[in-house]
């Protein structure tokens, strides 16, 4: 990636975020676009020496792009009816799935937690030169006032149980009344059933399984799709 070809705005984030990290980008594709997106290239630089499993809850997940990430963007990146839908991906880490939905045609908006992460997702957006995206600070206990959306996004995104009855609130006022939620999780991840389980007297809850091969490894992804209950 030649970082001189990036517009003014994101030239100068990338170089900020240069001076404090190794960086480097991914590509895979969606549909007929290369996605490229901007990562840490030796996660040992942001945990700065500390011991990642001594606190799970302060470990930086956004800065791994997880299976299910990859899978949800595959999802996302293959639907066609998608002119004029708008999308929101919630705790977009480093925005695989938004990405992939923005070059399948949605009007896209990546939403997290920290401006930290915005700043990787806009620099990644400019490179796979996806100009139409929206970047929006996201408290979910707190969340700004948003208009509803065709499709809620997630992936692996339920991992702090205090944090599922903020997000299924979110679900509830953010959905439009005929949209749909699109969660992928690793089958182990605990809490996903929990979540459901609160979910499920407001939507309609599908599911279906990808297996896929890493390292010798067979994985299990969970691919959720909710609508809203029909009165």
């Amino acid at each position: 990636m030649d970082i001189r070809t990036l517009p003014d705005m994101e030239r100068q984030i990338y170089n900020r975020i240069k001076k404090k990290y190794d960086l480097t980008f991914d590509r895979f594709r969606a549909g007929e676009q290369n996605i490229r997106l901007l990562k840490i290239a030796d996660i040992e630089q942001l945990l700065d020496g500390k011991d990642p499993f001594a606190d799970v809850s302060e470990f930086p997940f956004w800065v791994r792009l997880w299976d299910a990430a990859m899978i949800l963007a595959y999802v996302l990146g293959a639907q066609k009816d998608t002119k004029g839908k708008r999308l929101l991906e919630l705790g977009s880490g480093l925005g695989a799935a938004g990405l992939a939905a923005a070059a399948a045609g949605f009007d896209v908006t990546l939403s997290d937690s920290e401006d930290i992460r915005i700043d990787f997702q806009r620099v990644s957006a400019a490179a796979s030169k996806l100009f139409d995206i929206t970047f929006v600070r996201m408290d979910w206990i707190d969340p700004p006032p948003l208009k509803p959306f065709d499709v809620l996004a997630g992936a692996e995104i339920l991992f702090r149980e205090e944090l599922l009855q903020p997000l299924l609130h979110i679900f509830k006022t953010c959905l439009a009344p005929d949209g749909m939620i699109y969660l992928a999780h690793d089958a182990k991840r605990q809490s996903l059933p929990k979540f459901l389980k609160l979910a499920q007297n407001d939507f309609d809850i599908a599911l279906k399984e990808q297996v896929i091969k890493r390292d010798g490894k067979t994985i299990t992804i969970i691919i959720n799709r909710l609508r809203h209950k029909k009165n």
